[in-house]
């Protein structure tokens, strides 16, 4: 059996390297509104806009307006900012020792359906981004996973092909589509199932 070489680690963020709680968000969202907290995120997941604000077709600002027009709600841009970065927790699911000792062997890289305010000012706000020199966000590449085209950005930005690489996401049939294309998957539960399958994967980071 051939071991496979491996030299780019690709991490999806939500729920992979940061806990999401977009409840919290909806809370402020929802606040003076005659809409319920649930009401807001139903209409945000429903909303036509949702897509182009995802894949970098809508600026942040136009966001603000639009979705505030949308809710009847009266936030400014700053304000409507700080309760949309509430949905993410600053706080990393795994030690940066971790990050620093992959790093020291692997190219890390995170690839993420993500917008523009959710990643502004992402280094303050996630000092362990710094491990990871390599950022393929949605709303900059102006796709969304699972489309192929993607991953494929993550596997160039790496100079890797893809069965150099490892992708790791909460999301089954993310990593699925990752697994299509060539690439080795894991679909995460937790810290220590993730460590588990590195090692099976001949990963080091001890």
């Amino acid at each position: 059996m051939t071991v496979r070489k491996f030299r780019a680690i690709i991490f999806d963020i939500g729920r992979v390297l940061i806990r999401v709680d977009v409840s919290r968000a909806m809370d402020g969202l929802s606040s003076g509104l005659s809409l319920t907290p649930q009401d807001v995120w139903s209409a945000i997941e429903k909303d036509p806009r949702l897509m182009d604000w995802q894949e970098g077709r809508i600026s942040p600002r136009d966001w603000h307006l639009h979705l505030t027009k949308r809710l009847g709600a009266s936030l400014t841009f700053e304000q409507f900012t700080e309760i949309w970065n509430r949905a993410l927790d600053p706080h990393p699911i795994h030690s940066e020792s971790f990050f620093e000792k992959l790093s020291k062997n692997y190219r890390l890289a995170l690839l993420s359906n993500t917008d523009a305010i959710h990643m502004s000012n992402e280094d303050a706000r996630f000092p362990f981004f710094r491990f990871f020199p390599i950022r393929i966000y949605s709303y900059r590449v102006g796709t969304s996973k699972p489309n192929p085209l993607i991953y494929r950005s993550a596997l160039q930005a790496c100079k890797v092909q893809a069965e150099q690489a490892v992708y790791i996401d909460d999301v089954a049939a993310y990593a699925e589509a990752a697994q299509r294309l060539g690439m080795t998957a894991i679909t995460f539960q937790s810290p220590e199932q993730l460590q588990s399958d590195l090692r099976n994967l001949g990963i080091q980071f001890d």
